[in-house]
């Protein structure tokens, strides 16, 4: 026979769940609407005299829905079949740079000038290296995808996803490339 739940691991696991998430496309699943026993008034936790189990309503959790994880004007993500090709190398990486050693403002100003080039020669995929920081949150690797997602590069990039382990993993990103209009 199980045990009931105690009021104080009900509180516990309304606070795990309301920090849970779910993923992209679902939604939270509908609390049950099961009773908490709860002691009568005067008991220990846990122990109550038979037949003296005062019935308390589980406390309702309301989440917010998380905020969305793109913002408007962001790149979209790329694909997820077009990553799996650059990937496994069927669609190349036609260009890449590293952004390592550069600071805020000439990071920014050299990768929205090597976009420009890589789009211009025709290029539809480029691995863009930015390294992961001291503590694993570097500025250009915070910073890059907002530079992708600027006005000025807009028409041009496609979609901008993390990159696999064996080009860079979370210090390097795979950035599509919009297809140039034919003239």
């Amino acid at each position: 026979m199980k045990r009931p739940i105690r009021p104080e691991e009900a509180r516990l696991w309304a606070h795990v769940a309301a920090t849970v998430h779910p993923a992209a496309g679902r939604s939270h699943p509908e609390a049950p609407g099961d009773a908490i026993p709860t002691p009568a008034p005067g008991r220990a936790p846990g122990r109550s005299a038979p037949g003296r189990t005062a019935v308390v309503a589980k406390a309702s959790v309301t989440v917010a829905a998380p905020a969305a994880s793109r913002r408007k004007g962001d790149p979209e993500t790329i694909e997820p079949a077009r990553k799996r090709r650059i990937i496994r190398g069927r669609e190349s990486l036609e260009a890449r740079i590293d952004l390592h050693g550069l600071d805020y403002d000439g990071a920014q100003a050299t990768l929205e000038a090597f976009v420009r080039r890589a789009w211009n020669d025709g290029y539809r995929a480029c691995l863009v290296i930015t390294g992961k920081g001291t503590r694993g949150d570097g500025v250009l690797r915070r910073f890059t995808p907002e530079w992708l997602a600027a006005p000025s590069l807009r028409d041009i990039v496609a979609g901008i996803s993390e990159a696999d382990r064996r080009h860079g993993g979370e210090g390097a990103l795979y950035v599509a490339l919009k297809r140039r209009p034919r003239d």
